[in-house]
């Protein structure tokens, strides 16, 4: 599958555009007015929140998300990897027929992209990519500033709807009331459906799962209750950990398409290292 512009990403495009020139140029025009110190600033700040959500975009859509490399073969004897990943049935090392090679550890193939990607979370159509190991921190970041921007946006249009309704400029109102009305019906579904998604990977990220492993996850707990045992996520190294694996080392860098951290996607640490360790 080619990376880059198709339908979906034509839209968002589009809504990013729209919602920009609404928000600058009609909201804060109107409210502040773009030629005082208030509309200054507050288009100065809107403006680098937007140009931060679209370069991440940017990033998360022509980012590889991770190719498995030909030449993988896993190694059991290997004493630096803890644990390995089997197929449900048989018990064998995982093995893509479609690829024909052998994955990771936490590799999955998208049949979409018509390849294993490593440390797949899932297939994102508003990006035309997958969501894997080396764009994850780019795609989860653009969400941030994508939630932010659409807030800072709605907020600026409840203020200026309310100063237009302190002045009674009726028939000017009338003119940017299509404006004002796509905007909303744009920005409050966006608003929750990004609030909802950025607390999804919050949590994710904490307990260090990818969208895949949750899933996996429910079943293999049920499983091990049943078995009367107790299912311990293998990747979950304490919340702080698993948030500075993903999002990196330093916190000044959380907020940046920077991901130099986050090694090879071949090998993660897990629980049975911090044990091995202690």
């Amino acid at each position: 599958m080619k990376r880059g512009f198709s339908f979906s990403v034509t839209v968002v495009v589009s809504a990013i555009v729209f919602i920009y020139y609404c928000t600058v140029f009609i909201f804060i025009d109107r409210w502040l007015g773009l030629m005082t110190s208030p509309g200054i600033m507050n288009a100065f700040a809107f403006t680098c929140v937007a140009f931060m959500c679209v370069l991440n975009y940017v990033f998360a859509i022509f980012a590889d998300p991770g190719r498995v490399p030909s030449s993988f073969m896993p190694d059991i004897e290997d004493p630096g990897v803890p644990i390995h990943e089997i197929k449900r049935k048989g018990g064998d090392l995982r093995f893509c027929q479609k690829c024909s090679c052998f994955k990771p550890p936490r590799a999955h193939h998208c049949r979409v992209c018509k390849r294993c990607i490593l440390k797949m979370d899932h297939h994102c159509i508003w990006i035309n990519n997958c969501v894997g190991h080396a764009n994850y921190k780019v795609f989860f970041v653009f969400v941030v500033y994508a939630m932010i921007a659409c807030l800072y946006s709605l907020a600026l249009l409840v203020g200026s709807l309310t100063n237009d309704s302190h002045n009674d400029k009726q028939q000017s109102a009338d003119s940017f009331r299509i404006a004002y009305v796509i905007s909303g019906l744009l920005l409050v579904p966006l608003s929750i459906a990004l609030s909802v998604l950025l607390g999804w990977h919050i949590y994710l990220i904490l307990q260090n799962k990818t969208t895949i492993e949750y899933h996996e996850g429910v079943r293999a707990m049920w499983l091990a209750e049943k078995g009367g045992n107790v299912y311990k996520h293998p990747y979950d190294i304490g919340a702080f950990e698993n948030l500075t694996t993903v999002l990196g080392p330093s916190i000044f860098c959380w907020v940046c398409p920077i991901s130099r951290h986050i090694g090879n996607g071949l090998r993660f640490r897990t629980a049975y290292d911090i044990i091995s360790s202690s």
